[in-house]
Formats: C-alpha cells, sequence, structure tokens
C-alpha cells in the first residue's frame, strides 16, 4: 500500500507502509538512544545534590518553561507530586504579571530552556533571585545566560532528535522527563517512601484499585 503525501510545493511522494514502520522504528531507537546516554552524560555530583535538596524540602517546588519545555515541565510537576513533594508549575508569561507572588523564600525552582536562552525563562532569573528561591536550570547549554546564573545545573544534551531536519523536540523532551523520573524514584528511596503514602494521593484509576489493595500493599 502506498501513502501519497502532497508537499507545500505540489511535489508528490509516495511512502509505503513498510517504510512507515521503519521510520517509527528509527524514532524509537533514537529516543531510546537518547535517554541511554544520559547514564555517561549526566553530572552525577549535581544530581546527587537535588535529590537530597528535593527529600529534605519543607516549601515548594516549582517547574517552569516554554514551548515544548513547559510540556516536559508540567509533567515533571506532575511526577514530583507524585512522591509527595508539593510541586507546582508556573506559566512564564503569567509568572511576570504577578504569578510569581507563588514564589516563596527558599522554594525550589526549575527553569527549563534547551537552549538556555528563552527571553521568557531569562527574564525570572533576577526576581527569583530577590525572592530567595534556589535556581535549578535544566538545559542542554551550559554556557547559556540560564546555566551561568544558576544555583545548580542538570545538563540534558541529546545527539539528535527524532526528525530528519534534528529540530523538532522529541528525544531532547523524553530526556528531560527521564531526568524527572530518576530524581522522583531517587526521592522515593532516600525518604523510604511507602505504598501507603501513594495510595493516600493517588486513590483514583487503575493504579489506585491497586494500591488500595492489602495485599498489593505488601
Amino acid at each position: 500500500m502506498f501513502l501519497k503525501v502532497i508537499g507545500d510545493y505540489g511535489h508528490n511522494w509516495a511512502m509505503t507502509d513498510s517504510r512507515i514502520i521503519e521510520k517509527a522504528k528509527e524514532v524509537w531507537e533514537i529516543e531510546s538512544q537518547a535517554i541511554k546516554q544520559l547514564i555517561d552524560r549526566v553530572d552525577y555530583e549535581s544530581f546527587i545534590k537535588v535529590v537530597h535538596l528535593l527529600s529534605s524540602h519543607k516549601g515548594r517546588v516549582i517547574t517552569c518553561g516554554v514551548g515544548t519545555s513547559g510540556v516536559a515541565a508540567r509533567k515533571g510537576a506532575h511526577t514530583l507530586s507524585c512522591v509527595n513533594i508539593s510541586t507546582l508549575f508556573l506559566n512564564p508569561a503569567d509568572a511576570v504579571h504577578g504569578a510569581l507572588g507563588v514564589v516563596q523564600k527558599g522554594d525550589i525552582v526549575f527553569l527549563l530552556s534547551k537552549g538556555g536562552g528563552s527571553k521568557e525563562i531569562v527574564q525570572l532569573i533576577s526576581p527569583l533571585k530577590e525572592k530567595g528561591a534556589t535556581i535549578i536550570a535544566i538545559t542542554e547549554n551550559q554556557e547559556s545566560q540560564l546555566a551561568k546564573e544558576s544555583d545548580i545545573i542538570l545538563s540534558v544534551k541529546v545527539e539528535k532528535e527524532a526528525d530528519s531536519f534534528n529540530m523538532l523536540a522529541t528525544s531532547s523532551t523524553l530526556a528531560v522527563i527521564a531526568m524527572f523520573d530518576a530524581l522522583s524514584v531517587s526521592v522515593m528511596e532516600l525518604t523510604h517512601y511507602s505504598k501507603e503514602q501513594f495510595a493516600v494521593i493517588h486513590p483514583s484509576g487503575a493504579v489506585g484499585q491497586r494500591l488500595l489493595k492489602k495485599d498489593e500493599l505488601i
């Protein structure tokens, strides 16, 4: 079977079903390699520091990003919340129109920007410092303004995005989400987070049903 694709300039390309499958496998291979490469590229000293900060933190944790980084920031906030860390996503556009009031002295703020120069993110650095927040940058560019002015840098850099132009935030987004996953699971271990605690905040859905069964809590 062929799928005819009409390009922007009127060109026709025929894409077979086998090529569609091949492309899907290519995407998954590229993305899986991007996550695997974190193992050798992460600054573990910084990673450990962040895990300890989160494990002992009594205030709020805020994540902030725009575009696809914003999507990753939202997912990160949700995952941290699932391990009982009070975390919320702050929209950068709302932040500079008064919503920065949610950030208080001692709060931890994750600022996400792949290149480290997103205007919406960089403009938050100064007021966050003035409010006494701890800024953790997640970026691939350690020479960026964001990286240089943050308290801790978690560098997440991938060799290749999954699209043929190497531009669409695919592999890099999954790598950032994987970073938050690793932080969250590490915090679970360090704080001895239990199924009973998880059941309190996740009573619904298939996960909730499993957690609320006594035999599953053993």
